[in-house]
């Protein structure tokens, strides 16, 4: 099938997307050379205030009537291939990444290494990769920028100091994030040089790809190295290893825009699994939906363990990717619309927790949870933030999260019934129960160490406006979640009608309800 492509000059006067990748790039490149701590923050400011406006922009000129890629951007130089593009698949994260690095900063302004002009380097280059690999419609693009992702992670963790944890993590995140790289590009290989035999000249185009995936060969093998690769990124069980010692010892990693770079496993597999090997995708269902099962119980359960609140928050966010994987492989619409908003809210509530968690940990100096209590009053933005977030996920009435949660679950209950549904409904008040439970004990217990921590007044604007921006989006975007669904719904309608079982049993289950209704009429007649 042909996907349709919409140039940028088409609907933006400048080549838009390059331009949200380049703001960043050339602030970081400038903080660098910076010798002031209060410029280089200013600079940051800057370009990040400019990327958000941009991101209103693409917002306010895409347009949901069409299906495809719109603001395409395509040349090649010396042999490389450079593609990028937005459709329904992707045009929620890219704001979603510019509005948290933003706040990274604000956050960052309200710690002890406010000013740190590496750190603040640290964030650009972040956004600028982020941005630039949910952008790639290059598959080794792609790939290149998965890798390059490892760089700023790597660079704040040694910057925050070598102990013996902190090379064990280290040494960690190479063994999952290599294993991670080496099947993602195994499989990328095997889908360009597939297409050779078929007289197409070797590609690493996404929609070249596509749009020939019919010639391709072994298709159950690129899914198992593409899906196991993406799953360490995501991460799933039992490949989420390396998720909790990042929480626990990089701190300042973790408050990052990484978290929302979890979800670029999640966005890789509906960018590039389902369009290109769907029919495989469909055989292997069941036992993807056996390791999102686990994973959405042994998440909640662990997290239940948890004295460490980073700790929480990262076994929490293993039990939300089992949610986000069971809508995915459920191969309908309100499925893949749910899992995409559900991809949003739980992106936009992780970081508000970790900016609670974290400003926490500037002033009381512990981030373990029973240590921590009766912070409500000395910390009421940040308790009403951490609240907030915490409703948001658990599918509250009034906020997003209550559409996209109802939209998977409904999903799930097309495809699987019931019973399916019940169950990861259990697990879902599971992670409920985890994280206000632990709102309980930080923010309203009697603190065991009978120790009063003072807010602190000269971050106490930072907080106030890190809880209203976060806040705001849940609640705004949860009164009114239409412009959100028709952004996304043609593009996601249009990838699950390429399912081959699915597609064509909704097909086949049309005319047999229009031939009951037609003999009805002939009996009564």
């Amino acid at each position: 099938m042909l996907t349709q492509v919409s140039l940028w000059s088409e609907s933006a006067g400048f080549p838009l997307l390059t331009a949200m990748t380049a703001v960043p790039l050339f602030a970081l490149i400038a903080v660098l050379y910076s010798s002031s701590s209060v410029l280089s923050m200013r600079l940051g400011y800057v370009a990040t205030l400019i990327n958000t406006v941009l991101c209103l922009y693409l917002l306010a000129v895409f347009d949901d009537n069409k299906t495809g890629i719109q603001f395409a951007e395509q040349f090649s130089l010396f042999g490389l291939s450079y593609s990028v593009g937005v459709d329904g698949l992707n045009i929620l994260f890219i704001p979603l990444i510019a509005c948290s690095a933003l706040l990274v900063l604000i956050y960052l302004s309200a710690t002890r290494t406010a000013g740190d002009s590496r750190l603040i380097a640290c964030v650009l280059g972040y956004e600028t990769i982020l941005i630039a690999a949910f952008c790639a419609l290059n598959v080794l693009q792609f790939w290149f920028l998965s890798a390059l992702e490892l760089l700023p992670i790597l660079l704040v963790t040694r910057q925050s100091g070598l102990d013996q944890k902190k090379r064990h993590l280290l040494a960690r995140l190479m063994q999952y994030f290599g294993a991670s790289l080496f099947l993602t590009l195994c499989g990328f290989l095997l889908l360009a040089f597939g297409l050779i035999d078929s007289e197409h000249e070797l590609t690493f185009d996404l929609l070249t790809l596509k749009s020939n995936n019919a010639y391709l060969h072994d298709e159950t093998l690129i899914f198992i190295l593409l899906f196991y690769g993406f799953a360490i990124r995501m991460p799933l069980f039992p490949f989420h290893g390396w998720l909790p010692l990042l929480a626990e010892q990089s701190k300042l990693t973790s408050m990052t825009v990484f978290i929302i770079g979890l979800k670029l496993g999640v966005y890789a597999m509906i960018r590039f699994i389902f369009p290109l090997v769907p029919g495989v995708a469909e055989q292997w269902a069941n036992y993807i939906l056996i390791l999102s099962l686990i994973s959405i119980f042994y998440g909640a359960l662990l997290a239940f363990m948890q004295n460490n609140a980073y700790r929480l928050l990262a076994f929490a966010t293993i039990s939300h990717t089992g949610m986000l994987v069971y809508g995915l492989f459920s191969f309908n619409t309100s499925g893949t619309e749910g899992t995409l908003l559900l991809s949003l809210v739980y992106g936009l509530a992780s970081v508000g927790m970790l900016f609670s968690i974290g400003l926490i940990n500037e002033q009381t100096n512990t981030a373990i949870i029973p240590r921590l209590g009766n912070l409500f009053d000395s910390h009421t933005a940040l308790a009403m933030l951490f609240l907030i977030t915490t409703l948001s996920t658990v599918i509250m009435p009034g906020s997003l999260g209550f559409d996209a949660g109802h939209l998977l679950l409904e999903g799930v209950i097309e495809e699987h019934e019931w019973a399916v549904a019940v169950t990861i409904l259990t697990g879902h008040v599971l992670a409920a129960g985890f994280l206000l439970w632990a709102f309980q004990r930080m923010f309203l217990a009697a603190s065991k160490r009978h120790i009063h921590y003072a807010s602190n007044e000269k971050t106490i604007v930072q907080e106030r406006i890190i809880a209203f921006v976060i806040c705001a989006l849940h609640i705004g975007t949860g009164l009114n979640s239409m412009p959100l669904l028709n952004l996304i719904e043609k593009d996601v309608a249009e990838l699950v009608s390429q399912y081959p079982v699915h597609s064509s049993q909704q097909y086949e289950a049309e005319p047999t309800v229009d031939n009951d209704v037609a003999d009805d009429k002939d009996a009564n007649e």
